[in-house]
């Protein structure tokens, strides 16, 4: 795929949107990313955002693009420029950090890269869509107060696209669906590193067919 073939950052903050899920993926070892994706695409949700906190999420992330170029692949745990220098040349989609980084914001917005900066309070909102940010993490949201800080937050940002991560799972997925400023959720458990020791392929699509269905559930109601 050429430089101007590449979906636009609106482009892909859309799809993020319309998918609703974004799994949250720490993978040890290149021989599972392959069953893993095909899983996830088999229930519906052909994305990933796969995370530098092990040795084999950058070459994971190469690999997936090269072989899935229909699938939304990013990266996630994206801390300095360097890593995002990294991550943006191994082709990712879209970049997530835990905290708002301008350097970060501005190296991804400069080779046109979706961005989702990490906030936890009303100045690190600021600061993230101050510099451009089209979508900004809300993390860690269950540590933070869930839903009802998350409703707090988001009130005097009107105009903020939140995706809510860290400890959103199954029982809690509806509520934060149903924030109208919430344009998709990070989400691990579906993807749990002891499903992935396992390799329990099966599970993981089960498991991402309910979010799928919660997903459609919810936006369908709205």
């Amino acid at each position: 795929m050429t430089a101007d073939q590449m979906p636009s950052v609106a482009g892909i903050v859309e799809r993020i949107r319309l998918l609703g899920l974004i799994p949250v993926v720490e993978l040890d070892s290149l021989a599972s990313a392959d069953a893993l994706l095909e899983a996830l695409s088999a229930a519906g949700l052909p994305a990933a955002e796969i995370t530098l906190r092990t040795s084999a999420g950058l070459k994971a992330l190469a690999h997936l693009r090269q072989v899935y170029p229909e699938a939304l692949v990013g990266a996630g745990t994206v801390r300095s420029t360097t890593d995002a220098r990294r991550v943006i040349d191994a082709g990712a989609q879209f970049v997530a950090s835990p905290a708002t980084n301008p350097e970060v914001i501005r190296a991804c917005l400069d080779s046109g890269v979706a961005v989702i900066p990490g906030a936890s309070s009303p100045t690190e909102i600021d600061v993230a869509v101050r510099f451009g940010a089209p979508l900004v993490k809300f993390f860690p949201a269950e540590a933070l107060g869930g839903v009802t800080f998350l409703r707090a937050l988001a009130g005097p940002f009107p105009d903020v696209a939140f995706v809510p991560t860290g400890g959103v799972n199954v029982s809690n997925l509806a509520d934060y669906l149903g924030v109208s400023q919430v344009a998709a959720c990070g989400g691990s458990w579906i993807v749990a590193r002891g499903l992935l020791e396992e390799r329990r392929f099966d599970r993981i699509e089960e498991l991402t067919r309910s979010a799928v269905d919660i997903v459609a559930q919810v936006r369908g109601s709205h």
